[in-house]
């Protein structure tokens, strides 16, 4: 009984606005077009922008837009050095059925590689680049350039510093490079940051790492993987910057976007130590060679050596300065009578340390080639002077 009466009621209601309409039609009142007011194009209003009151994703002026800036105008003048040469592979013994003896000896297949091996950066419009001397040491290979532009360049010469693991390479080139400015490795404080740039491993192109200058004055072994090369190096920068295998030659840098060092070795006991050559090293080398029309001659001493500081030279019962190794053949120091063991004291009375200016690297920048110097020797428990003639040690 309740259903029926709700449906009456509503039979009622619903006769009851048709009733209503038809009123109000019938007094000329329209009733809106639906249809065509829900084909109408409804356009929304604007959204606000997602950055309004936001902070920006670099605060301006801070250290990291410093270090993106610095990255951005680097990374086109921080390139990837690449090698190709020919080896052959070990030969092998195999059974031969037709040889009295059963084996045959099979020599190894000659083999091309070609590989990544080390960092740069370009000094020059007109091509001239600096690495590490020990990245393109291997003398019967052929070199090459791969700009961040993705572009290859083939190296026409290189010039191999004697006296420090540097090297300058001249590169093929139809269009102006842009090199990096050289900044000044003499004041540099301990805490300052920097950044290294650099081709890690041989395989990650143009790495960026950031760091601090942990040390000042250090003495390193330096020495490539790839190439099995060694060099007794003084007075360069330790940073905690991450360097790996491949980093050799790229550029550390200040946050003015200047370099300060050229990296060139890491600790393998250690991690987050990593060095690099003074700039100021390079700025010499890059003197040197421009006075002489696009090549260089260094003096040359000729000897191999381990700096002993005063406590070692007591507790090992030595004299303090640097200790010969060994002596290259036929070279001034092999000619003069510098033996292995000996320590080498003084150059002109100036004392070989090697914790400041006064390393053995360092003293010979200022001399000449040809230039007579008196040596201070250590030798079995007695000082002894020794007159050598500087040669010259020129290697493209």
């Amino acid at each position: 009984m309740k259903k029926v009466l709700t449906i009456g009621a509503i039979l009622i209601i619903g006769v009851a606005i048709i009733n209503q309409i038809q009123s109000h039609q019938s007094n000329q009142i329209q009733l809106p077009d639906f249809k065509a007011l829900f084909q109408q194009k409804i356009t929304p209003a604007p959204k606000a922008s997602k950055q309004e009151n936001k902070d920006p994703v670099i605060v301006k002026g801070s250290e990291e837009e410093m270090l993106v800036t610095v990255v951005e105008k680097s990374l086109p003048s921080v390139v990837t050095i690449g090698i190709n040469f020919t080896t052959r592979e070990r030969g092998f013994i195999e059974f031969d059925p037709t040889n009295p003896f059963g084996f045959r000896q099979v020599p190894g297949r000659e083999r091309e590689v070609e590989q990544n091996i080390g960092s740069g950066f370009v000094v020059s419009e007109d091509g001239l680049i600096i690495t590490n001397k020990h990245v393109v040491s291997q003398e019967d290979a052929n070199y090459r350039v791969l700009l961040n532009s993705g572009d290859t360049l083939t190296v026409e010469n290189i010039y191999r510093d004697p006296l420090n693991d540097l090297a300058i390479l001249k590169v093929q080139t139809n269009s102006k490079l842009t090199p990096l400015t050289l900044g000044d490795s003499d004041n540099l404080r301990l805490g300052q940051t920097v950044i290294a740039i650099g081709t890690p491993l041989g395989e990650f192109t143009n790495s960026v790492t950031k760091g601090i200058i942990s040390g000042l004055g250090r003495g390193i072994t330096a020495g490539s993987p790839f190439e099995g090369y060694v060099e007794r190096l003084d007075n360069v920068i330790q940073t905690d910057a991450a360097i790996s295998a491949g980093n050799s030659g790229g550029p550390l840098l200040n946050l003015t976007g200047q370099v300060i060092g050229v990296n060139t070795a890491v600790s393998s006991q250690g991690e987050n130590i990593g060095f690099a050559i003074p700039v100021e090293i390079v700025k010499t080398l890059m003197s040197d060679f421009e006075r002489r029309g696009g090549s260089f001659e260094r003096p040359y001493l000729g000897v191999r050596y381990q700096m002993i500081d005063r406590r070692a030279a007591i507790a090992n019962g030595l004299a303090e300065g640097a200790y010969v190794i060994s002596v290259v053949p036929d070279s001034p120091a092999d000619t003069a009578g510098i033996q292995e063991e000996d320590v080498i004291m003084r150059i002109d009375g100036a004392r070989v340390v090697s914790s400041d200016d006064q390393s053995i690297t360092r003293i010979l920048l200022e001399k000449q080639v040809g230039q007579r110097i008196q040596v201070t020797i250590w030798r079995e428990g007695e000082e002894k002077n020794i007159s050598i003639v500087l040669g010259t040690f020129t290697n493209q």
